[in-house]
Order: structure tokens, then sequence, then C-alpha cells
């Protein structure tokens, strides 16, 4: 409590907001703050410079009142502290702002869903639709692919050695499609069709016996430069003389190729007589020499052969 300049009593503050009143009155007076500060004894001197101000004014002020407020300054007690940005204050300040920031965003917003949708078409779908396709061909497709040429098979040869390797082929790619090897069971049902398509074949074997074209050959292998291996040119066709190509294994290379012109290996003998034949009159007497019927997989042949062959000369 204290007394005004002019005598009359001076307004009752309590001692909490003299405090403030300290604190304000130091707040707005840096110098004065940064220059009592200074020293071991500035909390004395600031107190009496404090009451110097406060006596100018005609107010009195106990020690005690100037002690609170220096403590209060220090201790920032009745100074405003901003709360920190949580996510209600930061999404208030981004509605706010929206007019700024909201047209680069919705422009952000429209390449993303562009580029998605660009990369759903192009390559999400594709992919979904080869996974559906792979799926359906492993579970339904294959399986049965691969029983219907099984019996094409044994619908087309009453031979033990097709029948037994149909079985083997069938079982292997049935056991591939559950395991979702796509190649595996793939390749077996090609062997199946090979085979079915091999059974149903119907040809004739004849030494090409044309001008200009050689009916026998004769190599030098690798292996042995001394010797030599004979063969006869040889084409397949059917009862009406177009050709028919037939998978033959070079023993040279180890290449498999459908041809319908291979070179078979025979006896020098065999070689000898075809091409003493030619050359007596420019025609090859017995031209034919192995038959392939259907429903089986093998050739009778009429000369002697071990069925080596090569598929070029």
């Amino acid at each position: 409590m204290g007394e005004t300049r002019a005598g009359a009593p001076a307004p009752a503050l309590t001692e909490t907001m003299l405090a403030m009143d300290v604190v304000d009155t130091i707040r707005h007076a840096d110098r004065l703050v940064e220059r009592e500060l200074e020293g071991t004894d500035r909390q004395a001197r600031l107190r009496e410079r404090l009451r110097e101000i406060y006596t100018s004014q005609g107010i009195v002020v106990s020690d005690h009142v100037l002690d609170q407020g220096i403590a209060a300054l220090e201790e920032k007690r009745f100074a405003y502290a901003p709360k920190g940005e949580g996510w209600q204050r930061s999404l208030a300040t981004a509605w706010a702002t929206r007019g700024r920031w909201g047209k680069f965003a919705a422009a952000g917003l429209g390449v993303l869903v562009l580029g998605w949708g660009v990369y759903f078409v192009t390559v999400a779908m594709p992919r979904a639709r080869e996974a559906a396709a792979i799926t359906r061909e492993l579970e339904t497709e294959l399986p049965r692919a691969l029983r219907a040429e099984h019996d094409r098979v044994l619908a087309g040869t009453q031979e033990a050695a097709p029948r037994a390797e149909a079985a083997r082929l069938l079982a292997e790619g049935e056991a591939a499609a559950r395991a979702a090897n796509l190649t595996e069971a793939r390749a077996r049902r090609t062997a199946l069709n090979d085979l079915a398509a091999r059974l149903a074949a119907a040809y004739t074997v004849r030494i090409v016996n044309r001008p200009g074209e050689p009916s026998a050959v004769w190599r030098v292998p690798a292996a042995n430069p001394r010797a030599r291996n004979y063969y006869l040119v040889v084409e397949a066709v059917d009862r009406d003389g177009r050709p028919v190509e037939v998978p033959i294994t070079s023993e040279e290379d180890g290449r498999v190729a459908r041809v319908s012109r291979w070179a078979l290996r025979v006896p020098e003998a065999e070689f000898e007589r075809v091409r003493r034949d030619k050359l007596a009159d420019g025609i090859i007497d017995q031209p034919v020499i192995g038959q392939k019927v259907a429903g089986s997989t093998t050739t009778n042949w009429t000369v002697q052969t071990n069925g080596g062959a090569i598929l070029s000369w």
C-alpha cells in the first residue's frame, strides 16, 4: 500500500498486481535492465532503481514486492509464451492460406492421378490380365490340353513304346502344372503334340533323283580324318508325292530340325551301288528305300542303315 504524490491515498493494489507492475516496468526499461543486471549485487541495485522510479510516481512499494517482481521477471512468470504449433493449428493455418498453395497442390495431385492412371492402364492392368491368364492356363487349359494330346496318342497307336512315352509326358506335364512351372508344362504338351503328329504321319522315303542334284555324298569325320562316312540324299513324300517334314537329328552337331530332305548314313557298299546305278543311265532304278506307316514312330528301311543323318552337305 502507498500514497500518491499529492498525499491522496494510493489505489489499493495487491502484492501480486504490484509485482506484475514491477515486471512490466522492468520490461519497458531495457537499458535499465541491461545496465543494472551487471555485477554481483545486480538485484540490490535493480531494487534501488525500481524504488526510485515508483517514488517519482508517488507510489511506495515494499522491498518484498520489488523482490517478487524481480523474481517473476527472471522466472518469466508473467511473460506470454505462445504454444507450439500442434496439428490443429497447422490445419487451421493451411486452410487459411489455401489460396496460395491450393492451385499448386491441385496441380500436383492431378499429375499424381494422371501418372497413376497411366501406370494402371499400361502396366498394372496388363500384368493382372497376364497373371490371371497364366493361372487359368495352369489350372484349366494345360491339364485339359495334356490329357487331350495323351488321348490322341493312344488313339493313334497300339505300339507299347509310344504309349509309354505318352504316359510319361502326361505325368510330367501335370506335375509341372501343379507346381506352377509354366515352361515345363508347355514343353510336355508340345512333346505330346509332336509324338501324336509323328504317329499320324505316313510317308515314303526315297533317294533324290533329279538332274543337277546329288543322290549320294561322303564326308570325312572330324574325329577320324582317315575315315569316310557315306550318305544317301533322301526325301520324305506322301502318297501324292508332296514333301513331308519330319524331325531329323544331325549326328555331326546334334542339331534337330523338321525337314523334308536329309542325308541318311549307309554302308560304303550301299553308297557304291547307288552311285553306279545313277552313273549307268542317270536314273536310280529303285529309289524308294523306306516306308513310314501311320501308328508307328519307326521307318521300315530296305537298305542297311543305323539311322544316322546330317542336315547339310
